[in-house]
């Protein structure tokens, strides 16, 4: 063939080849990299969820899978719309209709509105009950052996902000998750530190329990809540961070956690009208042991206070209240049997006695609690209503002058049942008063010396006579208001203002 032809037609195949690469190159899509198909500002390569719009990638398990279209049990459900998102339950049954399917639906319990004056068989005013757990549920033994209930108290997780019930037994402490108050979780247990006991009492400072017993050698047990956060296999058994055995056996704990103080009292029985323990004595007369606690895993006792002998219970402010002279103060205010002393103890090695108040029919002096402007104290004296009859009986003293405490006045409630642990949030005094359950008192008029019950949730139906059984402690300062109730031989209730 002529060389000119083949030039000729090498050149225009070349022109053809290139204009079809042009043609094809013009119809091509845009780099699939960079496609967005559902329009969210990611493209389809990092999109989590690269078909369904989710500008805030929310990936709560950290799965790589979007929450928006995830399906961890691959049931067919997304997750946001599963009532059982980890367990595989196409049909979503849910027997209880508490909006948990029954596969993962760990207590069978549903909350009881409180309706006509009862949540189930519970009386009531006011409050549903909205979780509950058993001795049995808040134990790893689920034969019991004889334990019984006593002290609570409450923490919320500064990072995952799950409030948890915390919940003295004669065995041990039980740390409850609240987060779904109709599905309490108990997450683990921790062991008494030496023997079993009816008293156990517990405290929070700085994301840390520290819980006391009467039980022989008990001492101090120092536990990292934070430790909570990382069960995977519910519940556990822990072991203590810290077993502080400066002191033995303690009735109670006060914690300021201002200052960063712990206060162990009743580290003793002398002279008290029965015997807990064949060894009597203990450190500063059975008074206030001063734990310092700043450095929540290191306490040390920096001393204490013997001069009113033994504590049975207290509180101890940073004081900022009417009286100028003790603005600033660390002030300790002791129920001690047969009166209340109050005590200036900012200086550690030099603690001064301010004034101590005692007041007619006294019978065993059991704990009281400031209002929240340090104005009042109220107090609940144990046994009187043993003693001498009548329903049960609130004192209210006058604290303006701390120098010069003045009784004011006292309130009788609707039944003879004892008091027991009673705390102050705003215009509210919440009681826990054994058979009567936990009473909540409206004391927005205390001035005027009125104050009156507004509502209440009785743990024990039974009856509400003058006897040791029934509400022993009540927790009322979650958030959430949630309230905590620990009912001796009923286990653990949570109740809620109905709407």
């Amino acid at each position: 063939m002529d060389l000119r032809i083949i030039n000729i037609f090498l050149t225009f195949t070349s022109i053809l080849l290139l204009s079809i690469n042009l043609q094809s190159c013009q119809n091509e899509s845009i780099d699939q990299n960079y496609a967005d198909n559902d329009s969210d500002g990611y493209y389809d390569l990092i999109d989590n969820c690269p078909f369904v719009a989710n500008p805030g990638q929310i990936d709560t398990n950290s799965d790589g899978i979007g929450d928006i279209c995830s399906d961890q049990d691959d049931d067919g459900l997304i997750d946001a719309e599963d009532n059982c998102p980890s367990s595989f339950n196409p049909d979503q049954s849910d027997s209880d209709g508490d909006g948990i399917g029954d596969t993962c639906d760990l207590v069978d319990f549903t909350s009881l509105p409180c309706n006509n004056g009862f949540a189930g068989i519970y009386p009531c005013n006011g409050y549903d009950l909205i979780g509950y757990m058993s001795i049995e549920d808040l134990s790893l033994d689920s034969s019991g052996n004889n334990v019984r209930v006593n002290d609570s108290w409450g923490w919320k997780d500064p990072i995952t902000e799950k409030e948890y019930a915390i919940v003295g037994l004669s065995s041990h402490t039980s740390f409850v998750d609240m987060s779904d108050p109709d599905n309490l979780k108990l997450v683990g247990i921790l062991p008494t530190a030496t023997v079993n006991s009816l008293w156990r009492d517990i405290k929070v400072y700085q994301n840390h329990a520290y819980i006391v017993s009467e039980a022989y050698e008990h001492g101090m047990q120092v536990f990292d809540l934070t430790r909570l956060r990382d069960v995977e296999s519910m519940p556990v058994e822990f072991i203590a961070d810290v077993n502080f055995k400066d002191f033995g056996r303690a009735h109670n704990i006060v914690i300021n956690e201002e200052s960063g103080y712990a206060y162990p009292v009743g580290n003793q029985d002398s002279g008290r009208n029965f015997v807990r323990c064949e060894n009597e004595g203990g450190l500063f007369d059975g008074g206030p042991i001063f734990v310092n606690i700043q450095t929540p895993n290191a306490p040390f006792i920096e001393g204490g206070y013997e001069g009113s002998g033994y504590t049975h219970d207290a509180q101890v402010v940073t004081y900022n209240g009417p009286d100028s002279d003790y603005i600033g103060k660390e002030i300790f205010v002791g129920s001690n049997e047969n009166s209340i002393d109050i005590v200036d103890i900012t200086n550690k090695s030099k603690p001064q006695l301010i004034s101590n108040i005692d007041y007619n029919n006294v019978s065993y002096t059991h704990q009281g609690w400031f209002t929240e402007d340090f104005k009042y104290f109220i107090v609940g004296d144990e046994l009187d209503e043993l003693s001498f009859g009548g329903n049960t009986r609130t004192l209210i003293f006058d604290l303006t002058d701390l120098d010069n405490p003045i009784f004011s006045f006292e309130y009788f409630g609707p039944t003879p049942a004892i008091d027991h642990n009673g705390y102050t949030v705003g215009n509210s005094y919440y009681l826990a008063n054994y058979r009567a359950g936990m009473r909540e008192i409206d004391i927005s008029q205390i001035e005027s010396k009125q104050i009156n019950e507004v509502r209440f949730f009785d743990t024990y139906p039974e009856n509400d006579n003058p006897n040791f059984t029934g509400a022993w402690s009540v927790y009322p300062y979650f958030e959430s208001r949630n309230i905590v109730i620990s009912d001796i031989w009923n286990g653990l209730f949570v109740v809620k203002k109905g709407s």
